[in-house]
């Protein structure tokens, strides 16, 4: 049994181990660390583990199982391991023994303070896809006319990028040197940057580029997506940017060009149509890409595109669908992963058994989807949609639904309890 300073790790239970294709070996008993969350988080995560032990019930008839291993993180770390111990040892250590951890939303504060536990987690562990799937389901309220057109599956690099946080205050001494051989470099060219900038750095790299966008094209073939597109802002940040691109387009030609073929392709040798069996690569500009997902979503289905893109990107396709309160997120690297709420804490609701615990729901089901166990994250899924069919919901949607059920965080997650396995 691994050592920890303060966590009890249960006696028995499997680890998940990763194989160097990819793939997942799970054992019928994995152990799964998970993290409440602050602010409402407790009251999500009681609702969504009742659901997930449901599920894994309902699918296996007791053959498997989950060990549930609490390790802490954010205000709750702060009370076992003392102040100012957001992010703990023993819980990287802890998801680097078992592959895999579920968790809550957790406190970041803007401006000074720590370091964003979020950030911290995909730095150390190396998670460097953040999936995003946004999807609508049947009564979910929308502003758009065609919500159930909208059905992508977001890969956002998790570990270069704005999130690098490579960044010094204006008036630092570090901020002062940076400018200043900035200057020199840049005084052939005519430019410079102003004396007193705050300054930041955005790195990228072509691995970093490459394995995302291979885990991209992966799961399009795996799940029969249709495209893939690349998002990137490379017609102004031509080296950084540019490059995702440049590098995205080489990888998929040199790993999977039997499979992949471009816009170019399609127009020059296929007169106009993707062949059947082909998964379309394109690429769009940032910007016009915010304008395609709201006019044409249905021509967009995995798309793969730098950190701060992927950021603005994944919140404005979940508006379209019913908000963050429904959309699921994943951090995954080769070695383990981390599924989490994608809003935040809500403390002004905290303990009043009150938000929707969807997306924390939903995460769960791409977990369970993770490790091999369909079945379950299908029961997960269909739970969802009969209980939001039902009109049974939490506030958040209640609000927005004619002749709704107002129901607690609590209450919806024994709705989709008794709605799994509803057609």
């Amino acid at each position: 049994m691994p050592k920890y300073r303060k966590l009890m790790p249960p006696g028995e239970g499997g680890k998940i181990r990763y194989s160097k294709d990819g793939s997942v070996r799970t054992p019928d008993d994995p152990v799964v660390p998970f993290i409440e969350g602050d602010g409402t988080g407790p009251d999500i995560w009681r609702a969504a583990r009742r659901v997930f032990d449901a599920a894994v019930e309902k699918a296996y008839g007791g053959k498997r199982r989950v060990v549930w291993f609490e390790v802490y993180a954010g205000e709750k770390a702060n009370s076992v391991y003392g102040e100012e111990v957001w992010l703990p040892d023993d819980t990287i250590k802890a998801i680097r023994d078992y592959g895999i951890a579920i968790k809550g939303p957790l406190t970041t504060p803007v401006g000074g303070g720590f370091r964003s536990i979020n950030v911290t987690l995909r730095q150390v562990l190396d998670l460097y896809a953040c999936v995003r799937p946004v999807r609508w389901f049947e009564g979910v309220p929308s502003p758009v006319k065609d919500p159930a057109g909208l059905d992508v599956v977001i890969f956002r690099e998790n570990t270069e990028d704005v999130y690098a946080g490579i960044e010094w205050p204006a008036g630092s001494k570090e901020a002062k040197l940076v400018i200043e051989f900035l200057n020199r470099v840049l005084k052939a060219e005519g430019k410079a940057v102003r004396a007193g900038s705050a300054v930041g750095v955005k790195p990228m790299s072509r691995r970093c580029t490459e394995r995302l966008v291979r885990r991209a094209i992966r799961y399009a073939i795996e799940r029969k997506r249709p495209s893939v597109t690349l998002v990137h802002k490379g017609n102004i940040m031509k080296y950084t940017e540019g490059a995702f691109r440049e590098w995205g387009y080489a990888l998929a030609a040199k790993e999977f060009g039997d499979l992949v073929v471009t816009e170019e392709d399609v127009s020059a040798k296929f007169g106009g149509k993707v062949p059947p069996g082909k998964i379309l690569l394109s690429d769009r500009i940032a910007d016009n890409m915010f304008q395609q997902i709201l006019l044409r979503p249905r021509e967009y289905s995995v798309i793969a595109t730098p950190n701060l893109n992927g950021d603005y990107l994944s919140d404005a396709c979940a508006a379209q669908v019913g908000g963050l309160g429904m959309a699921p997120g994943a951090n995954i690297g080769d070695r383990a992963a981390v599924f989490e709420a994608t809003h935040g804490t809500a403390p002004k609701y905290a303990g009043q058994d009150k938000v929707n615990p969807g997306s924390l729901l939903l995460s769960g089901a791409m977990m369970f989807e993770h490790i091999g166990w369909t079945e379950a994250a299908d029961l997960i899924v269909a739970g969802i949609s009969a209980a939001i069919r039902n009109k049974t919901v939490t506030y958040d949607l209640e609000r927005q639904m004619e002749g709704a059920k107002l129901v607690k965080c609590s209450e919806f997650g024994e709705a989709v309890v008794a709605g799994m396995g509803a057609k």
